[in-house]
């Protein structure tokens, strides 16, 4: 799994426990989820369809650095289905897990539409193949 994204836990993302919100964090996944989804399906218009059940294993406190991993585990024909992980940059101790997360690839009317992707690709990758 890579994790390209790293958050500095603050105080405005803390609950009143005085650790990291849950609901701070699933929309940093969210986030997350959809941009890996525009990159690997090259395109702007993708949404969020489902998300598995969340095991939050650990929580994060202000100060703490977590890192955000996101890996590909299907690509359906207008969809690709993530997985993941969220750790403390230091410690590597696991914060949350969420199994499944399906992003669905639209059209300019908003409705699905095939992508044409069945593995993973990188864009410099990309690049190098358009020069």
């Amino acid at each position: 799994m890579n994790y390209h994204t790293r958050k500095w836990v603050k105080p405005e993302d803390l609950n009143p426990n005085h650790s990291l919100f849950g609901g701070r964090l699933l929309q940093w996944i969210d986030e997350e989820a959809a941009l890996y989804a525009i990159i690997q399906l090259e395109n702007t218009k993708v949404v969020t369809k489902f998300i598995s059940e969340i095991n939050f294993v650990s929580s994060a406190k202000q100060g703490d650095i977590i890192e955000i991993g996101i890996e590909a585990t299907h690509f359906g024909s207008s969809s690709i289905t993530l997985r993941c992980d969220v750790r403390n940059k230091m410690t590597h101790q696991t914060i949350i897990t969420v199994e499944r997360i399906v992003m669905v690839n639209l059209n300019e009317e908003g409705n699905p539409v095939p992508h044409g992707k069945t593995q993973i690709e990188f864009v410099k990758d990309r690049l190098n193949n358009s020069l």
